[in-house]
């Protein structure tokens, strides 16, 4: 082994200039660094195949069903707090339980969502009329997720950046999960463009992605692949862009090296948009071009879904992008994985008073049918509130 790593350190490296201030090192293929030390590439073994191989593409399948997307309600209870308190509610258990009965008991929600990603505590809990919050959304044949990820805490030796949490005991978390009725899982990792982004932290993004996927798979949930790029910044769309080419590539690096099987999983990107405070905002068409750019010189085909995250974009605006994006057919799935994008108006409307929950669930529908059009290229944008315009961007944002 000590040999070998000589090896490498004497190799000449390649390096990439995307990183401001820093060098990346391009790695040499495989078939290079076996033929340098003298391992023939037939040697290489290749994992077997997950016992729940099927099951992962059918899972997959079934989220990345025409006309349906994915209601994000993993909220931590700590930010499950915070919007709470935006309707001047406190943060109990009671009141997170009353919300969540109102999301996932809205009538005919199945219609438009096929999955639901749930907080742990959500996972566990039953509904205000006593019914497993997992039962009902069957019932309404929507698949069950689950948040594992721990959180983000600052990376040392970054430029203020953050990694992503949670790989001790995973693999026993997902098999729990599994048994209480999860089949997709969520990790959720963030870049920032302001602070670099540094080498180090997209390789530590793309790694602990890696290795996420291929724990839950081994428990049969299908990951949601996400490392979000933040919209905190002035920079421009082609910034974004060129940040989010090398993030996927490296991403999908990771991912092969861990054995990951591409049909068993679903992604979960930012859309192409420039920063949050960047002067020049971008149209639609815009977001929709540089975005379909992107996947398809990154994502391979075999990748049944993409669901884009919403980031602080507007109800309107996530929905509109959406649709742009889906006015001519795509080798994936395109579609949606929102959280505030569905339920700020519908959070707003119910208020925390149960003669309000019938309009809340409505307005809830009513974003989720605008959703589902928009992933078949049909939304027109006709008849939205106010409300639905309201940017929604948190510098910082944490769940």
């Amino acid at each position: 082994m000590a040999s070998s790593s000589a090896t490498m350190l004497k190799a000449s490296p390649v390096k990439s200039d995307w990183v401001k201030g820093q060098s990346l090192l391009l790695r040499q293929p495989s078939s290079v660094s076996a033929i340098r030390n003298n391992v023939t590439p037939s040697s290489l073994t290749v994992r077997a195949a997950s016992a729940y191989s099927d099951e992962l593409v059918k899972t997959a399948k079934t989220i990345a069903s025409p006309g349906h997307g994915i209601m994000a309600m993993d909220e931590s209870n700590a930010t499950c707090g915070k919007r709470l308190a935006s309707i001047g509610l406190e943060n109990t258990e009671a009141n997170r339980q009353a919300y969540r009965t109102l999301l996932v008991s809205a009538p005919g929600l199945g219609q438009y969502i096929s999955g639901a990603i749930l907080f742990e505590e959500t996972l566990y809990q039953s509904t205000t009329d006593g019914k497993k919050m997992v039962d009902v959304l069957v019932e309404q044949n929507i698949v069950p997720g689950i948040k594992v990820d721990k959180g983000l805490v600052p990376l040392t030796g970054s430029n203020d950046e953050s990694w992503c949490q949670g790989l001790d005991g995973l693999a026993s978390r997902t098999a729990a999960y599994y048994q209480q009725g999860a089949r997709f899982a969520k990790w959720r990792t963030v870049v920032s463009i302001p602070n670099g982004p540094s080498a180090l932290a997209v390789k530590e993004a793309a790694w602990g992605l890696a290795r996420y996927a291929a724990i839950s798979q081994d428990s049969g949930l299908v990951p949601i692949v996400e490392p979000e790029i933040l919209l905190d910044g002035e920079h421009g769309i082609d910034r974004t862009y060129e940040v989010a080419e090398k993030v996927w590539a490296e991403v999908f690096f990771y991912l092969a090296q861990n054995n990951v099987m591409y049909e068993g999983i679903l992604l979960k990107p930012s859309m192409v948009t420039p920063g949050a405070e960047a002067k020049d905002r971008a149209t639609p068409d815009q977001v929709a071009s540089y975005t379909l750019k992107l996947l398809r010189n990154r994502i391979p085909p075999a990748v049944p879904g993409i669901m884009f995250l919403s980031g602080g974009q507007s109800e309107l605006e996530a929905t509109l992008n959406l649709n742009a994006m889906n006015q001519a057919p795509n080798p994936w799935h395109v579609s949606f994985s929102y959280a505030r994008a569905l339920q700020n108006t519908c959070l707003k409307t119910w208020g925390g008073k149960e003669e309000n929950v019938k309009a809340a669930q409505d307005v809830l529908l009513a974003r989720a049918k605008a959703n589902s059009l928009a992933q078949l290229g049909k939304y027109t944008g006709e008849g939205e509130s106010e409300e639905a315009k309201e940017g929604m961007f948190v510098k910082g944002y944490t769940y």
